[in-house]
């Protein structure tokens, strides 16, 4: 039985049922980079203002940061280490890399998996629309111009598949 101040954590992360004890103050990007080692996800400001720690929860792209990882407890959560199927990277993962939309790397994991989102609600996003759409995101190196169009040539292949 867990202490007062701890939680059992019931989430699917990846398609894998984990389980694990965790104090209830603990956030989901901390219970997924320390408790299961998906380090994909980053931890960049704790104020949900750069976007890092984004994740899918039930399909919907969200800060991790700021969900108690006891409130994603019952629930679907996708990394960036999820997005591969088959050894094949995800088209918006493959436009990334093709379309260098990356530098350090930092915030990429974020960008992809905001960039899923707003194609998921968009798919067919003019420019302007792809930065709206990214706002809540921060890269530090300013490589939002391939991050762009990362995001044009992700709409093109999915909308071609």
């Amino acid at each position: 039985m867990p202490g007062s101040r701890d939680v059992i954590v019931e989430v699917t992360v990846n398609g894998a049922p984990r389980t694990a004890e965790v104090p209830a103050r603990t956030l989901l990007v901390h219970f997924l980079r320390d408790r299961l080692g998906l380090t994909g996800t980053h931890v960049g400001c704790d104020t949900s203002q750069c976007g890092a720690c984004t994740v899918a929860l039930d399909g919907v792209a969200v800060k991790s940061c700021t969900i108690l990882a006891a409130q994603a407890s019952g629930h679907e959560v996708t990394t960036i280490e999820g997005l591969a199927t088959a050894g094949r990277l995800h088209p918006v993962q493959q436009a990334f890399w093709t379309e260098h939309g990356l530098q350090c790397g930092y915030c990429t994991p974020g960008m992809v998996l905001a960039v899923r989102q707003l194609l998921a609600d968009n798919p067919d996003p003019t420019d302007a629309e792809i930065r709206v759409g990214l706002a809540g995101n921060i890269c530090r190196c300013t490589g939002y111009q391939n991050i762009v169009a990362a995001a044009r040539a992700a709409a093109a292949r999915l909308r071609e598949a």
